[in-house]
């Protein structure tokens, strides 16, 4: 009967001395410092950017971006978890119509305001359509927006899928390059491109 209460002694000083042991390794070990992004030759580095522009033809667009840092001498900004909106002023019986472009990171030149938007690049319009990729270019002077990249474009009823593509927004032409396939849900085309004998 006596063993019982020296083997609970046992049993509480060992528990006691595993339980500091690993108190003191803990203590040894460093711990991680959250750091700030590795330093660069940046000119600048700011977080939580916020840009807008109006164009004269009433076009406005706007572009956040979690951190950026900007290089004056090559007129560069490269941001951090990018979204771009614009928003296009309607014109005689058009209606006015916006995007919204995501990505994980992207560059603005200064002087041109091209962007180019890398990693999960995800543009949604106003009138429905979804486009996908890994890369988007934008031209500001020719409003053209392309890539060399996959595309994934989602509209109602319709699945196309390519390898490139192009938009000229003032002209209103988009193609879709390389091997494209398109899908669509039965009963999403319209009366006038649906084959002759159905409806």
């Amino acid at each position: 009967m006596r063993k019982a209460p020296l083997i609970i002694l046992l049993l509480v000083v060992v528990f006691v001395a595993a339980v500091v042991g690993v108190l003191i390794r803990r203590a040894r070990i460093p711990r991680s410092i959250p750091t700030e992004p590795v330093a660069t030759n940046a000119d600048y580095r700011l977080k939580q950017i916020h840009l807008q522009e109006q164009g004269r033809d009433g076009s406005r667009w706007q572009l956040d971006a979690e951190y950026s840092e900007t290089f004056e001498e090559q007129s560069k900004t490269t941001m951090k978890k990018v979204v771009v909106k614009v928003d296009q002023a309607g014109k005689g019986d058009k209606a006015p119509r916006s995007w919204t472009v995501t990505g994980d990171e992207g560059d603005l030149n200064q002087d041109t305001k091209d962007v180019v938007l890398r990693g999960n690049v995800v543009l949604v319009s106003s009138d429905g359509l979804r486009l996908e990729t890994d890369q988007l270019n934008w031209d500001a002077d020719e409003q053209r927006a392309w890539t060399k990249d996959a595309v994934v474009i989602y509209r109602t009823g319709a699945v196309v899928r390519g390898t490139g593509f192009e938009s000229r927004v003032a002209e209103e032409v988009t193609n879709i390059k390389g091997r494209v396939r398109a899908t669509f849900k039965r009963g999403s085309m319209p009366e006038a491109a649906a084959p002759p004998g159905r409806s």
